[in-house]
């Protein structure tokens, strides 16, 4: 079976305007990535929602999101050293704009009570609480009204890993969120999806830049085009319907640089190609891996065959490029390839 195909669409699902804490326009950013060879974009901006459809054209997608966040505080105050979760909101009509479960402390960068009043509303109006339960019967009530959820830079936010186990309902985590990981934190986030992976989570995973643009493009320490997400869509064909039932589907991967040209699995066997790697890994939930490496330094490596062991309830694949950029395949479980 193939799951990784050679056409292949680049996105980046978590990024800030000047709608909230941002430094650059919509139009910005838009045109920014679209220079940069993306495809597909969503604009996260913090509790709030916004349809950017009107911007879309034909080989570009603007996907409506937003991002959300619960703390411990009931204020919803920031405090840079206690635990919090953000979670990216992607909207299956790219004209929902409902904000979940509102809270009036957290729509901070909306300042008009006219317009405040006017943005629309989806589930209970309580205030947020910073437990496993709430968070996810949030998740849930965003999935009700038509959102897919991410988990964000579960680093950043300080998480506990005993909590984290206790989510459900999201569909994918970030393995890099490229703004935290710039910064100088380990936001590149394998260790814990392998944990979530033997946990028997099927949760997929992908990479975004959360940028801001603080630094600006080009210049050390910018934190655009570092994360970015692979998509293979329906048809080899950019829709916005296409892009749902690829990220429903798991048919993407995660990159910080390196690009995965297809993945196949029949049976035990795995064949993987690539662009030039120091390093093609199978990780399948145990303490040894398989890796395939170049025979010599300064060459590279781009196909590697494996075998799957017996025992393996999943398998993922990770590319490395010389300079220690990954490319992340999601968890495949059993069920799914042995057939």
């Amino acid at each position: 079976m193939q799951f990784i195909r050679p056409t292949q669409f680049k996105a980046n699902f978590h990024c800030h305007s000047t709608l909230s804490d941002g430094r650059l326009s919509p139009q910005q950013l838009k045109d920014m990535y679209k220079q940069q060879g993306y495809s597909i974009l969503s604009i996260t901006d913090h509790e709030r929602p916004h349809d950017h459809s009107a911007m879309n054209d034909d080989d570009f997608l603007m996907v409506t999101g937003y991002e959300a966040y619960i703390r411990p505080d009931p204020e919803c105050r920031f405090d840079v050293f206690t635990q919090e979760i953000h979670l990216n909101l992607l909207a299956r009509d790219p004209h929902n704009t409902d904000l979940i479960c509102w809270n009036d402390k957290c729509v901070k960068y909306v300042k008009d009570p006219a317009a405040r009043a006017a943005m629309h509303r989806f589930g209970s109006e309580e205030p947020r609480r910073y437990t496993p339960e709430y968070i996810n019967r949030f998740i849930a009530t965003a999935n009700e009204d038509g959102y897919l959820v991410t988990l964000n830079h579960p680093v950043w936010s300080m998480e506990e890993h005993a909590q984290l186990f206790q989510y459900d309902g999201y569909f994918s985590m970030e393995m890099c969120n490229f703004s935290a990981y710039q910064s100088g934190l380990s936001e590149y986030n394998a260790a814990l999806y392998d944990m979530l992976l033997r946990q028997g989570k099927r949760v997929f995973v992908h990479a975004a830049d959360d940028n801001h643009n603080e630094i600006g493009p080009g210049r050390p320490g910018d934190d655009s085009f570092g994360g970015f997400t692979m998509l293979c869509l329906p048809g080899d064909t950019l829709r916005y319907d296409g892009v749902f039932a690829a990220l429903d589907a798991g048919d993407f991967y995660a990159s910080m640089a390196p690009q995965i040209r297809s993945l196949e699995i029949s049976g035990s066997e795995a064949h993987i190609e690539c662009s030039p790697a120091a390093r093609i890994a199978m990780l399948f939930g145990a303490k040894d891996t398989r890796a395939v490496f170049p025979q010599h330094f300064g060459e590279a490596v781009t196909e590697a065959d494996f075998r799957i062991p017996d025992k393996a309830a999943y398998v993922r694949f990770t590319v490395t490029d010389e300079r220690g950029r990954h490319a992340d395949t999601r968890g495949y479980f059993r069920d799914e390839f042995d057939r």
